[in-house]
């Protein structure tokens, strides 16, 4: 199964990020797999998904989210995270901080999902 790939929701396309239960050497190598598939998609128009449910994070994990969530900045129009319970608080705070971003935090990929389709937010 690929974890980083294309999902459709409500007819729109979503770039599904799955860390779902990946320890912290593979949530590096998810993440930097993100970068190739985002730069390749028109500014502002990438509606990102990242479930973190069950995964573990070291320092170097949050430093290549940061990277990457600066990176792909300039071609994301919203980002969303499941799971964000097992992300301790200071590395969430830090990812936002770095990024200059927000990652609104869901219960479920499918509130998560509504929320990404929604033109009004």
């Amino acid at each position: 199964m690929d974890r980083v790939r294309f999902i459709a929701h409500q007819g729109k396309q979503i770039l599904l990020a799955d860390l779902t239960n990946c320890g912290a050497e593979e949530v590096v190598k998810i993440v930097s797999e993100v970068p190739h598939i985002v730069t390749a998609q028109p500014h502002k128009s990438v509606l990102i998904l990242s479930d973190l449910t069950g995964a573990q994070f070291s320092r170097a994990a949050v430093t290549r989210m940061k990277e990457v969530a600066v990176f792909d900045r300039p071609f994301v129009k919203k980002s969303a995270m499941v799971g964000a319970e097992s992300l301790p608080d200071v590395f969430y705070q830090a990812l936002k901080i770095f990024a200059r971003r927000e990652f609104p935090r869901f219960k479920t990929q499918e509130e998560a999902l509504d929320w990404l389709v929604r033109e009004d937010v």
